[in-house]
């Protein structure tokens, strides 16, 4: 009897607390669905990642970030608006108001999530910052960049990354500072710098864009880690909830074996836990203020974090990025070593 009560109070402490959860609202979310679309702050331009083609259609790694975003709220990824941020006005742009998430890559760091107050609310890509050179320099390492010009884009967690590792190598180089990745690999292309110094992903999606790719080389040194990942605005939890479970929701899909082409049929899956990610049982989805289906609106338009990974960024495409730290945790790369992907269970 005694087992029976306390478990009737756990119960019911839980379900106010969902309930609360859902009757404290979303200020930001009560404005996505009067606008009727989700507005994200994106890179003005990076190919892989986010990147408008000939016809003006932003696709890309980051872009079908911000379509799940729209397809868990509106069930429908086309319900989406694009404001492009350099590494100086991303954040100017989201505390504006102007824009509901950052989806374009920006490192989390202590300055960022406390001083400025915003909330990064999970990683999408796991990173660190390298070095592209040309082939004809005949350096295979970054500890020859002594006395190099190189260019960086201002804003960036790159700036202090580069003085750190220089002075702790006891190196000097000449900065030749830019607005946005597309400028700096423009200067570096005809020649305005030595080095080219960003994330690696960057520097894979930067080289793919360069009239001969084959000619540049990047070098083997990660100086850096930089978790990139969404970003909103600090005190709105509910809305911070939707972005982490939705981002987290394409993560759990590829763990479990849920894919943009079976996602209708694993709806009668045994497994307790697919069962909840698609909202067939628990309720989950009306704890955010959403539907319970979210999670499967998100894998039906869009697919899950493998599928996306693989369509805009993969070792297929022109970026030719292999999975590395991106892969899931319980999943080996080909050269032995074990991915650090997690999300969060779905219970």
């Amino acid at each position: 009897m005694k087992l029976q009560k306390t478990l009737a109070l756990a119960t019911g402490i839980v379900v106010a607390m969902a309930a609360g959860s859902v009757l404290a609202g979303s200020k930001t979310l009560d404005t996505v669905k009067a606008a009727g679309k989700v507005q994200c702050v994106v890179n003005p331009g990076l190919t892989g990642f986010a990147s408008p083609d000939d016809k003006g259609v932003w696709k890309g790694f980051d872009i079908d970030l911000c379509r799940a975003f729209a397809a868990a709220i509106f069930d429908d990824p086309s319900k989406t608006a694009y404001k492009p941020g350099t590494g100086k006005t991303r954040f100017t742009i989201l505390r504006s108001g102007e824009a509901d998430v950052i989806t374009r890559n920006s490192t989390w760091t202590f300055v960022r999530d406390v001083d400025l107050g915003f909330d990064f609310v999970g990683v999408n890509y796991y990173d660190g910052q390298g070095f592209m050179v040309s082939k004809d320099l005949g350096i295979k390492s970054a500890k020859q960049l002594d006395g190099a010009t190189v260019c960086i884009q201002t804003g960036t967690t790159t700036e202090l990354n580069l003085a750190d590792y220089f002075r702790t190598n006891k190196m000097t180089f000449q900065p030749v500072p830019t607005e946005d990745s597309a400028e700096s690999r423009v200067n570096f292309e005809k020649g305005a710098c030595d080095v080219y110094t960003t994330d690696a992903s960057q520097l894979a999606a930067q080289r793919s864009a360069l009239q001969k790719p084959g000619n540049y080389v990047i070098l083997p040194e990660i100086i850096s880690k930089e978790p990139l990942g969404p970003v909103v605005r600090h005190g709105d939890n509910v809305w911070g909830d939707i972005i982490r479970w939705s981002l987290n929701a394409m993560i759990v899909a590829e763990e479990l074996g849920v894919t943009q082409a079976n996602v209708e049929k694993m709806k009668s899956s045994a497994n307790p836990e697919v069962r909840r990610l698609l909202g067939v049982e628990g309720g989950l989805g009306k704890m955010l203020g959403l539907s319970n289906d979210f999670a499967y609106r998100i894998i039906k338009h869009i697919g899950n974090y493998g599928e996306v990974f693989e369509k805009h960024i993969g070792v297929n495409t022109p970026i030719g990025l292999d999975r590395g730290l991106n892969n899931l945790w319980n999943r080996k790369n080909s050269d032995g070593s074990n991915g650090i992907l997690y999300a969060a269970p779905f219970r």
